[in-house]
Parts: C-alpha cells; sequence; structure tokens
C-alpha cells in the first residue's frame, strides 16, 4: 500500500512548489500532465535544500543539510524516505535515471551558501553549475523521458537557461544577498559601490544566455515546451524590469513581477499553446 504514501508525497511536492513560488506553478501547469508530478517533486527537493540554507538561521545548517544530503541517497538507493519529500524525489530520480552527480553537484553548491566567500570566477562557475544548471538537466531527464539522444542535444540549452535564471535570481535578490545573508557572488564585483557598468557586463552575459537558451526551448517535445517558454518569458519579463533600472536602484529594493501580470503571462502562453507557436 505504498501507493498511498507516495501520493501523500507527490501532494506535498506540489504543495511545496505552489507555497514558494507563483511563477514556476503556472510553467509546471503547462506541461503535460504526465510530466507535472515529476517536475513538482525536483523542484520540492532543490527548495527544501535551498530553505535549509537561506531561511533555518536559528539552527544548525550544516548539521540539517548534511542530513538532508544523508537521506536523499539512501532514500534513493531503498527507494522510500519517511521524508515525504525526499521520497517524491528518489521516486523520480528512479524511474528517470536522473544521473546522481548532479545531485551531488546541486548539494555542494548548497554547501557552498553555508560558508562566506569570496567568489572567483570559477568558483562562480562552480556554483552555477550546481544551483541551477544541473537542476535544468534534471528536469531535462524528464522531459526527454530515456531518449540520450534528445538529452545530449538540448543539454546545453538547458544549462544555459539554467545559468540565466540563476543569474536573474542574484541580480533580483541582491539587496538581501548582500544585507542579510553577506553574500556576494559576482567576482570582481564590490557590491558596497555597485555601479551601473558593472550590472550592464552581468546583463550582456544573460541576455547571451537567454538568446542561447530560446533555441533549445523550440526544440523540445510539445508536452515540455509551453510550460519551459512560460518561464522563460517571466523571468525575461523580470530581467527587462532589472535592466531598467539602476544599479543604486536594485540595492534598495527586491524586483517582482506582481501576479496580476504572471497572470497575464499565462493567457498569452495559453493562447500560443493553442497555436502551437512560440
Amino acid at each position: 500500500m505504498k501507493e498511498i504514501f507516495d501520493q501523500l508525497s507527490a501532494n506535498c511536492s506540489k504543495l511545496t512548489t505552489t507555497s514558494y513560488s507563483t511563477s514556476f506553478s503556472f510553467g509546471i501547469y503547462f506541461l503535460g500532465k504526465e510530466l507535472r508530478q515529476p517536475i513538482y517533486a525536483i523542484y520540492g527537493f532543490v527548495r527544501l535544500a535551498d530553505e535549509i540554507v537561506d531561511s533555518f538561521h536559528n539552527f544548525d545548517k550544516k548539521y540539517l543539510l548534511e542530513k538532508f544530503k544523508q537521506d536523499t541517497f539512501e532514500s534513493i538507493q531503498l527507494g522510500i524516505s519517511l521524508n515525504p519529500v525526499i521520497n517524491s524525489f528518489q521516486k523520480v530520480v528512479n524511474e528517470f535515471k536522473i544521473d546522481h552527480e548532479l545531485i551531488r553537484l546541486f548539494l555542494r553548491s548548497m554547501e557552498m551558501d553555508l560558508e562566506d566567500k569570496l567568489y572567483t570566477q570559477d568558483l562562480y562557475d562552480e556554483y552555477i553549475l550546481g544551483s541551477a544548471e544541473v537542476v535544468g538537466l534534471m528536469c531535462l531527464k524528464v522531459f526527454t523521458n530515456g531518449d540520450e539522444n534528445e538529452y545530449n542535444r538540448l543539454k546545453p540549452y538547458a544549462m544555459k537557461l539554467g545559468s540565466a535564471f540563476q543569474k536573474v535570481n542574484f541580480l533580483r535578490d541582491v539587496k538581501a544577498d548582500h544585507q542579510a545573508l553577506n553574500r556576494n557572488y559576482f567576482p570582481n564585483v564590490n557590491l558596497a559601490a555597485f555601479c551601473d557598468n558593472e550590472k550592464r557586463k552581468i546583463e550582456q552575459e544573460i541576455e547571451e544566455e537567454f538568446n542561447e537558451s530560446l533555441v533549445g526551448i523550440k526544440m523540445l517535445p510539445l508536452s515540455s515546451r509551453n510550460g519551459v517558454y512560460l518561464s522563460y518569458i517571466y523571468y525575461k519579463k523580470l530581467f527587462n524590469k532589472i535592466k531598467g533600472l539602476s544599479a543604486e536602484k536594485i540595492m534598495t529594493e527586491r524586483i517582482r513581477i506582481p501576479n496580476h501580470h504572471k497572470i497575464g503571462l499565462m493567457f498569452d502562453s495559453m493562447i500560443r499553446h493553442k497555436l502551437n507557436v512560440i
């Protein structure tokens, strides 16, 4: 009767996603029905790890993350975890044969957030690989459903999209990261004197990655294309809003897309879905 617990676990992963991210929830809604629960499971897993390092300040975060890591790999081996979100995730890992190295790289990036670091270019690249690019690859494993040729063909584009999303997050959260968490991911940038020239250089990288990733989105199977595209246009709209502001401005407030604008993007994606175009 593990099916009842598995369904409970799936519901917990979905609730985790909808509670923490309206934008990704909208994107998942536009995936094919058979893809939604596996992607909820992946998002729920990465969200919990992220919360450990970002939010649980009155607890031993290093211990909690190590315990989370141990529980994750044990559950993948046993095929069960009493943590419903991990149980949901292990089921997807085993079903879609997600490479365990992707999970290790992700958790390594979470460990990096436990320490104050001066990010060099190499550390910056390593962090983005683990925190974002490999998450895109986990999702791509689901989207391509065992077709290794398709997975390898689309892999570079999935990594570019994950990188672009993460760098937009860095700019969106730069105030909180710097002031509340004492983090600065950008190499060779002094956030205490963050200037428009430095901001434009980061934006140029993001723009190039968005352009490259769109090529890959258009090659995705129809079952995943529209959901991924909705996330893409949400992040692109957020990015364009950030681009229109000064470095000084984004250091004083967190930039958001209001929910009613997200709904507008959702309807735009619905129309494109019906027309089968991007």
